[in-house]
């Protein structure tokens, strides 16, 4: 005979499921007498135990030594067998010898279903910690929604026996709405989001609280959170310290405008006078450069007839050492005429006269050529002005790259030293022909050939 075979005296057999349709945890009864302690806990020979998928059936056997358990995981449709049933096979084996019905409670657990829990949490103040002064009310509302996938940690955590649905959720309403206030209350000072925009941090404020109460749930609770919906934060608007904490930000957010105002005049204004200034060493430096290239122009201008004037001295020197060569004493005592002294006085007078006359005839040249030369052109510098910021001066080679590349155009504010003020671009005739001509459009096609 088989260890769970059918009664001989003829009585019915237990069938152990669980028909409820919507549970979280709940105890098998046999049918008939469902209030009966003695009956659930005496299980039949042969009797066959049914568990659906998404469900595990926990057998609890209680011994001297503490609480046994056998766990069952769906789905599952057999007659109970010690061979599925370890610790059932060594009390059942010890204690009766395989040959007495043991004794055992049931439990279901459903795994795959979800539980919602709606919570509503009435005005509480809160403050912003910049004004201590002001409380504002506020509440909150939401779902949270958990379910069970460690089945064993939750057994460790709560008692099987007696479980109502009912006082589990309160637990967990109460976790829940500690961790809202908690989090609304100090998000202010730990997350810097000012009270009067709480309402628009909604979505921020939502991953904050699950976080914390996702790792609350499984620790305490032993269950999973697969869902935290804040669907609203309500501030009552209608409270003295809303009104007051409106009142005196909108009046701290106007100082702050007012002086960032005049920070922004002040820079401007030393903006300005740095390009003042800016300008001006320009300019001086500009009429430096012209007077020093002015200057140099003329020393080369009179650099030539300097040096003429030089060699003259000397021309002049040794054409008088000249005259005196005609008298030079030969040693035969006496003055008068010298004829070698004269003779070698012409040939060096020759030779000197041909140098002085290659020599003018030389600088001449030089004088003629420096003064053929044409001055070079001035160095016409000009600023421009786009979108109230001063650039340049640029010469007129570096204007006619801009024009080039766009950055400057006819109606591009220039001004140069001189000028009255500024003018456009186009209106200064000095720069009319850095814009040149606009080409002709090109021909049309030529008629086809018939």
């Amino acid at each position: 005979m088989g260890f769970f075979s059918k009664k001989e005296e003829g009585g019915f057999l237990d069938v152990i499921r669980c028909d409820e349709q919507e549970y979280l945890v709940t105890k098998w009864r046999p049918s008939g007498d469902p209030n009966s302690t003695k009956k659930e806990n005496a299980i039949r020979y042969g009797s066959s135990l049914r568990v659906k998928d998404g469900e595990v059936a926990i057998f609890v056997y209680k011994q001297k030594d503490g609480t046994l358990q056998d766990f069952i995981e769906g789905a599952y449709d057999q007659t109970i067998k010690t061979a599925n049933f370890p610790i059932l096979s060594s009390i059942v084996g010890l204690a009766f010898g395989g040959a007495s019905p043991f004794q055992a409670e049931i439990y279901f657990i459903n795994l795959s279903g979800n539980i919602q829990v709606k919570f509503g949490i009435p005005y509480f103040d809160v403050f912003d910690p910049r004004f201590l002064d002001f409380a504002v009310p506020m509440a909150a509302r939401g779902t949270i929604t958990f379910n069970i996938t460690d089945y064993r940690g939750f057994i460790k955590l709560n008692r099987l026996i007696n479980f109502e649905l009912d006082d589990f959720k309160k637990q967990i309403k109460d976790a829940v709405t500690k961790y809202v206030k908690g989090v609304i209350t100090n998000i202010p000072a730990e997350n810097g989001i000012p009270v009067l925009q709480i309402e628009r941090k909604i979505l921020d404020i939502n991953d904050l609280i699950a976080a914390r109460l996702k790792a609350r749930l499984e620790s305490d609770f032993g269950v999973n959170m697969k869902g935290f919906d804040l669907a609203a934060i309500e501030v009552d608007k209608e409270s003295l310290g809303y009104a007051e904490l409106r009142k005196i930000t909108s009046e701290q957010a106007t100082k702050t405008t007012v002086a960032q105002t005049d920070i922004n005049i002040k820079n401007l204004k030393d903006m300005q006078g740095i390009n003042a200034t800016n300008m001006d060493e320009t300019l001086r430096i500009q009429r430096e450069e012209a007077k020093r290239a002015q200057k140099l122009q003329t020393e080369t201008n009179f650099i030539g007839a300097h040096g003429l004037n030089q060699q003259t001295d000397v021309l002049k020197t040794a054409a008088a050492s000249l005259g005196k060569m005609g008298t030079i004493d030969t040693g035969g005592g006496g003055g008068g005429m010298n004829p070698a002294g004269m003779m070698t006085g012409m040939m060096m007078g020759g030779a000197m006269g041909s140098q002085m006359a290659g020599m003018m005839n030389q600088m001449g040249q030089n004088m003629n050529q420096q003064q053929n030369t044409p001055p070079p052109p001035p160095n016409v510098q000009y600023s421009i002005s786009v979108n109230g910021q001063t650039t340049g001066p640029f010469n007129m080679q570096q204007l006619q790259q801009m024009v080039h590349s766009g950055h400057l155009q006819k109606n591009t504010h220039v001004w140069k030293q001189g000028m009255a003020s500024w003018d456009l671009a186009g209106n200064v005739q000095e720069l009319l022909p850095l814009f040149g001509a606009v080409p002709p459009p090109p021909p049309p096609p030529p008629p086809p050939q018939p």
